[in-house]
């Protein structure tokens, strides 16, 4: 009798569990009494009654699906509104809402590349810019992380070839920030394209929170494409892509995620347009979640504990080993805190790390209580 189809599975959940890496869902109820300093949620807006209330009100308009792809049926007048003010917030010339973030990436990196073509992509690039380059038809050369020089040579190395260099804005194990100007200039002596997601820049950097470009100065130039998320600092769902309305033309007539998938449902529109709006009506959320997490590690490192400094709103804080880091996690849940652990293969230099994100709600008496709980049960050195 040959084996079942499946039973490889078995020795591949043993060999989890002996290297630690086991992954578990965790269901949470909606009343759950943590202090929260693992989600996605850098200014606090998912809760929001204007949020919460758009979203309800957007429900109860549109539906709660979209009903259909953007071609067809999913793409609302509510989507329109949204890509405008958020093509205007950014200070991009036309903006393509999507259905995650993760779509978003895979859209770019499939629809503006072809067979001959070459992406340039950062060491450190999020899995959704990997799966991209693997699912394009170019040729993708991976360079040291957060090393423009190294992108100045692999453009050089293939003179006259189509190219894109494509960088996190933030990178979401370690929170530093990508030298985007340096990344620009190389692209521009060269003629290559800068693609950026800018998922954890977005409400955390630049003038009101309006992103890592615009914070470079390179928002709306036209060899320029940025990818975002409405899932964290808008509270939301879904994700979007800004640049020349050539490009999101393109898009709109060759993206497989953008043709071949549902619309994003009305409710998540209408969330991530009232969380935009709120952000230019309180521009002083981005440099509050900006403070919290300078104050975090600077009270974390000061205690002894290896930290990296953040240059947006994620804290990153060294353990051990992966047993060890999620040990300290779950300690820190039973103690009220939920903090994010994160572990090979899910960090690139297979260092296991806490991960807290520096949310712009919270208190000083929150960030004594969290910091006195990571300090209480981390991991002796």
């Amino acid at each position: 009798m040959p084996a079942a189809p499946f039973d490889w599975t078995d020795a591949e959940a043993r060999r989890r569990a002996a290297a630690g890496l086991v992954r578990t869902l965790r269901p949470r109820p909606a009343d759950a009494d943590l202090l929260d300093l693992a989600s996605n949620d850098y200014l606090g807006l998912t809760r929001r009654p204007e949020v919460t209330g758009a979203a309800a009100d957007a429900a109860r308009r549109w539906g709660a699906g979209s009903t259909g792809s953007r071609l067809v049926t999913g793409t609302t007048a509510l989507h329109a509104e949204l890509e405008r003010e958020l093509a205007d917030f950014c200070g991009f010339e036309a903006a393509l809402v999507f259905s995650s973030g993760y779509a978003a990436n895979l859209a770019v990196l499939t629809a503006l590349t072809a067979h001959g073509s070459l992406i340039v992509s950062d060491a450190g690039n999020h899995a959704s810019i990997v799966d991209g380059c693997r699912l394009s038809r170019a040729e993708t050369a991976v360079v040291p992380h957060a090393d423009p020089e190294a992108v100045r040579k692999t453009l050089g190395a293939h003179p006259g070839r189509r190219a894109l260099v494509v960088s996190d804005s933030v990178f979401s194990v370690d929170g530093d920030a990508a030298p985007l100007e340096a990344h620009a200039a190389a692209c521009r002596e060269h003629g290559a394209a800068l693609v950026v997601d800018d998922a954890h820049g977005l409400g955390v950097l630049g003038d009101g929170g309006r992103g890592a470009l615009h914070a470079a100065g390179l928002a709306g130039a036209p060899d320029v494409v940025a990818t975002a998320t409405l899932s964290k600092s808008l509270g939301s769902q879904g994700g979007a892509v800004l640049g020349p309305a050539r490009v999101v033309e393109h898009l709109v007539n060759a993206a497989r995620t953008f043709i071949f998938d549902t619309g994003l449902a009305p409710a998540a529109a209408g969330a991530a347009l009232a969380s935009l709006r709120l952000l230019r009506r309180e521009p002083d959320l981005a440099g509050r979640a900006r403070t919290v997490a300078a104050t975090l590690h600077a009270r974390l490192t000061a205690a002894g504990l290896a930290a990296v400094r953040p240059d947006a709103a994620v804290v990153s804080v060294r353990a051990p080993s992966p047993d060890e880091a999620l040990q300290w996690a779950a300690d820190c849940r039973a103690e009220g805190v939920a903090v994010g652990c994160f572990r090979p293969p899910s960090v690139p230099d297979g260092v296991s790390r806490l991960r807290l994100t520096a949310r712009a709600d919270l208190t000083g008496q929150q960030i004594d209580r969290a910091v006195a709980t990571i300090l209480r049960t981390a991991p002796p050195c």
